[in-house]
């Protein structure tokens, strides 16, 4: 810490100035046994706050690492989880205007940059990561506007039974084979004297005169005498 850190101290807004030697060791709970307390501890180190807490703290400016206190960090990125569990999105939305407002600055420095390049590759270069902190942006407020007003999502009701059958709502396609049996016996039934007319046609043919013939032979094999 530097030496003008020491002498004019960060007072806090309620007044109370900050402890001199903020605790730097992470702090687990202690368990029942002491093979508890190591279970513990392995699950604070795998923990999502500690993985946050590794990226904050990796290249933070010195003077403010001088005066951070780990455990209350750690407390502060747990509180945020739990809130998050209890649909408090207040943080969250937060988070995503910041990161907003902060894309939209680096677009305005790139492309300062950009125009101010004399070289046609340097300006092409800065030009191509301003409008990728744009699109960011951009994608950072859609999301922002999306966790405030979730979009409405129409689904087609369905009937599901038990086992692979599926009945949707609607008019249901037949089947090819039963759609040209009905349209068959439509048919039918609208143009009855067509299927009468079709059973019925054609001329008689050669077996009804051998079937006179054999009735005009019956009384000559006629027995002479009847039996009483």
């Amino acid at each position: 810490m530097s030496s003008n850190s020491k002498k004019n101290p960060v007072v806090p807004e309620n007044g109370a100035p900050r402890p001199a030697l903020a605790r730097k060791a992470v702090q687990s709970m202690d368990g029942a046994s002491p093979e508890e307390s190591v279970l513990n501890y392995a699950k604070l180190v795998i923990s999502p706050e500690m993985a946050s807490f590794r990226v904050i703290t990796k290249n933070e400016r010195e003077e403010l690492m001088a005066q951070l206190d780990t455990p209350s960090l750690i407390d502060a990125l747990r509180e945020q989880s739990q809130a998050i569990h209890q649909g408090d999105l207040k943080v969250a939305e937060a988070m995503l205007m910041n990161q907003a407002t902060a894309l939209q600055s680096l677009f305005v420095k790139l492309t300062e940059t950009g125009l101010q390049a004399s070289l046609l590759r340097q300006q092409e270069t800065a030009l191509r990561l301003a409008l990728k902190a744009q699109s960011q942006c951009r994608a950072t407020l859609e999301t922002l506007t999306n966790i405030k007003n979730p979009p409405v999502v129409y689904a087609k009701q369905a009937n599901v039974t038990t086992g692979p059958q599926q009945i949707n709502n609607g008019l249901p396609a037949a089947p090819t084979g039963t759609q040209e049996n009905k349209f068959q016996k439509n048919k039918l039934k609208e143009f009855p004297h067509e299927q009468e007319q079709w059973l019925d046609a054609g001329t008689p043919s050669a077996t009804g005169g051998t079937h006179s013939g054999a009735e005009a032979l019956a009384p000559i094999h006629r027995a002479d005498k009847r039996r009483g």
